[in-house]
């Protein structure tokens, strides 16, 4: 199968580029290569994929509408898998157009990418960040998530509405993803797991919001790309028992879903930086703060959906992650915690 995979020097588009070739996949990957973050752990990424015989790297922005209709013209993919996007929370605070351009801007190029070249299934990310102002546990995707408290959010709940829409008038098989809190090796540096890994090492206090009191649905990264690969194997199909007067916002008479992708049991975050104390043998200096705008207390996934319908099963225990995690980390970061 040929795939196109965006964001593929990001820290799920490589992961999961891997285990699509390794399969026997073709995969052509696209990424802006950025300065988010630094765009040396995005080459490295890349790297890792660049001995893969199906493989091709084409650097390309998906808000550019020409060079995205072009690249659909050209490679033909029989799928798509869309993990480009301007990510962060707080950054969404003081950037606000940088989301615009990548997650809106961009996503209607992909679909359009879509529209027009018969893609047979389009998976998407979405962030479980949409949730927003809902305090009912654990997250559902038949909720009403009307109420995101960033912009980043709001741009993720845009995503799901556009899909819905070309998934109405085109029959476009689409699939959203909404994605708890991915960690593992090879993650991002504006990450809690990487900044808190940097000061522990250093002996530099880290910045612990709402004193400590968050909890979230930690999923390590080999379970997150289990996933997708099982959904990006299955297209979408309509839901024909979908009521008009009584509708689930999970489901669609047209080809449309989507699900919570997570680990389905919440860790208190002072659990997670005690896991990472271990592995890393040195204790943390914690400067508890409140919380953050734009930030939710906890997030837990409902993924009863995914496990019936995919057999679903995430199986990385915090300790045996976050372990992983660490024994990258102190081979890719000097042991001050400075960049390769």
């Amino acid at each position: 199968m040929k795939i196109l995979v965006t964001g593929v020097a990001g820290f799920i588009g490589c992961v999961q580029a891997i285990r699509l070739l390794e399969r026997g996949d073709e995969v052509i990957g696209i990424d802006n290569l950025n300065d988010y973050y630094d765009i040396n752990l995005k080459l490295a990424r890349l790297a890792r994929l660049q001995d893969y015989a199906q493989f091709k790297f084409i650097k390309l922005d998906i808000a550019d509408r020409l060079a995205i209709a072009d690249l659909f013209a050209q490679e033909n993919p029989q799928r798509v898998i869309h993990l480009a996007a301007q990510a962060g929370v707080r950054y969404s605070i003081t950037h606000p157009h940088a989301y615009i351009d990548s997650n809106i801007v961009g996503f209607i190029n992909i679909l359009e990418g879509c529209r027009h070249h018969k893609i047979e299934h389009l998976v998407y990310a979405s962030s479980s960040s949409v949730y927003g102002a809902n305090t009912r546990m654990p997250f559902s995707v038949h909720d009403n998530v009307d109420h995101p408290v960033s912009l980043y959010a709001a741009s993720k709940k845009a995503n799901e509405l556009m899909a819905h829409t070309y998934s109405h008038l085109y029959g476009i098989p689409t699939t959203g993803l909404r994605f708890f809190t991915v960690y593992g090796p090879w993650g991002r540096p504006d990450m809690s797991p990487m900044l808190f890994a940097k000061n522990i090492m250093q002996g530099k206090p880290i910045d612990v919001f709402n004193y400590g009191n968050h909890r979230r649905d930690f999923t390590f990264i080999d379970d997150i790309v289990t996933g997708v690969t099982k959904v990006v194997d299955k297209p979408a199909q309509a839901n024909l028992l979908w009521l008009s007067d009584n509708p689930d916002p999970g489901s669609s008479s047209a080809p449309y879903k989507v699900y919570n992708i997570g680990n389905n049991t919440p860790v208190p975050l002072l659990d997670f930086i005690g896991a990472l104390e271990d592995a890393l043998g040195k204790k943390a200096i914690k400067n508890l703060l409140p919380m953050q705008p734009g930030d939710v207390p906890d997030t837990y996934a409902d993924v009863s959906e995914l496990i019936t319908e995919f057999d679903y099963k995430p199986t990385t225990s915090i300790e045996v992650g976050v372990k992983a995690f660490v024994d990258w980390y102190q081979t890719m970061y000097k042991t001050d915690g400075s960049q390769f």
